[in-house]
C-alpha cells in the first residue's frame, strides 16, 4: 500500500514537473539571428527571424556593435558567441558563431512579467505579440512615459513600436516645436521620419515666409520641393511661389533647366501655371522651335497649349 501510495506522489511529481516544462516552452519564443556587415560605420545588420505557428516573421535593423556585449567583431575567423540583449520587455538570449564579423545562430526570448502590467498602468495595451516587439525595438518604459507626457493623439503600443523604428523621439518633437509646427498627430510624426521632414526645413520655409501645414510639408519631401531646390527656382525668377504650385511643379516637370530653355525662347516670364500647363500638354522648346521652323512665331504660351491641346503638331 505505502508503494502504491509512494509511486503515485512520483506519477504526480512528474506529471506536474512535465506541465511546468511544457507551459515554460510555450511562453519561450525563438528562431534565428544572423550578423552581416552594415554600410554605416560601427554598426552591424542583425535579423531576428521568429518562428510561429502563423509562419515566420523578421526583424532586421542596423544596431550599434556596443549593444552586443562580449562579442568581438575585429576578430578574424571563426568564433563562438553568447551574448544576451536585456531589455525592459525581456531578454534575447542568442548563441551561434561568427565568422569574420558576419555569422549566425539561434535565439530564444524570455519576457519580462512586469512589463505588460507595468505598461497597462501607462495606458499601453501589451499581448505576447506586442512584448517581444517591444524588445527587439527597445521601448522601454520610460520611454513610453515620455511619449505620453508630449500629449499625442492616437499613441498606442503599436505606435511606440513604429516611433522606435522610425526615431521618432522627444528631442525630434521638440525641435519641430521649436521651429513653430504644433504637432500632436503621431501618424504625422511617422510620416515626418519616413519622408524627412526635418526641423530644419521647418525653419528654411519659415524664414522664407511660408506657413506650411504638415500634409504639404509631408506632400513637398515626397515629391521633392526641398528648400534647396527651391533656390534654384528663386535664381530663376520664381520667388515666393505658392507651396502647392511648386509641389505641381514637381510633379509635372517643371524644373529649373525647362524654364532656362523656355525664357531662352523670349518667354521672360510665364506665369506659373502656364509652366504646369506646358508640361501637362507637352508643349516642350523642341514643339516651340519645329513651329517656328514652320514659319509659325510670335505665339503666346496659351496659344501654344491650346494648339497642344486640339492635336496641332
Amino acid at each position: 500500500m505505502r508503494m502504491r501510495r509512494t509511486f503515485a506522489f512520483l506519477v504526480f511529481g512528474c506529471l506536474v514537473l512535465f506541465a511546468a516544462v511544457k507551459n515554460r516552452a510555450a511562453e519561450v519564443r525563438g528562431g534565428d539571428w544572423t550578423i552581416s556587415k552594415s554600410d554605416l560605420p560601427d554598426k552591424v545588420e542583425f535579423s531576428l527571424i521568429e518562428h510561429h505557428h502563423g509562419g515566420q516573421s523578421n526583424h532586421s535593423t542596423d544596431w550599434p556593435m556596443s549593444s552586443f556585449q562580449g562579442v568581438d567583431f575585429s576578430k578574424s575567423g571563426r568564433q563562438d558567441v553568447h551574448f544576451t540583449i536585456t531589455r525592459d520587455a525581456g531578454k534575447i538570449d542568442c548563441e551561434g558563431f561568427l565568422n569574420d564579423g558576419e555569422g549566425a545562430g539561434l535565439f530564444h526570448f524570455q519576457p519580462d512579467p512586469n512589463y505588460s502590467r507595468q505598461m497597462k498602468s501607462l495606458g499601453f495595451d501589451v499581448d505576447e505579440e506586442k512584448q517581444f516587439a517591444m524588445a527587439v525595438q527597445d521601448v522601454s518604459a520610460d520611454f513610453a512615459k515620455q511619449m505620453k507626457g508630449e500629449h499625442l493623439a492616437d499613441v498606442d503600443s503599436d505606435k511606440l513600436i513604429e516611433f522606435r523604428i522610425f526615431r521618432v523621439d522627444s528631442q525630434f518633437i521638440h525641435d519641430l516645436r521649436a521651429e513653430g509646427l504644433k504637432i500632436s498627430d503621431s501618424d504625422k510624426l511617422v510620416a515626418f521620419r519616413i519622408h524627412g521632414v526635418t526641423p530644419e526645413m521647418v525653419r528654411a520655409l519659415h524664414q522664407a515666409g511660408y506657413s506650411p501645414d504638415e500634409d504639404t510639408l509631408i506632400a513637398m519631401r515626397i515629391h521633392g520641393a526641398t528648400p534647396e531646390w527651391m533656390q534654384q527656382m528663386k535664381q530663376r525668377g520664381y520667388d515666393h511661389v505658392d507651396l502647392e504650385k511648386l509641389i505641381a511643379f514637381r510633379i509635372h516637370g517643371v524644373s529649373p533647366e525647362f524654364i532656362e530653355k523656355v525664357q531662352a525662347l523670349g518667354y521672360k516670364h510665364p506665369d506659373p501655371d502656364q509652366l504646369i500647363a506646358m508640361r501637362i500638354h507637352n508643349v516642350t522648346p523642341e514643339y516651340i522651335s519645329d513651329m517656328r521652323s514652320r514659319g509659325i512665331h510670335d505665339l503666346s504660351i496659351d496659344q501654344l497649349v491650346s494648339m497642344r491641346i486640339h492635336g496641332i503638331d
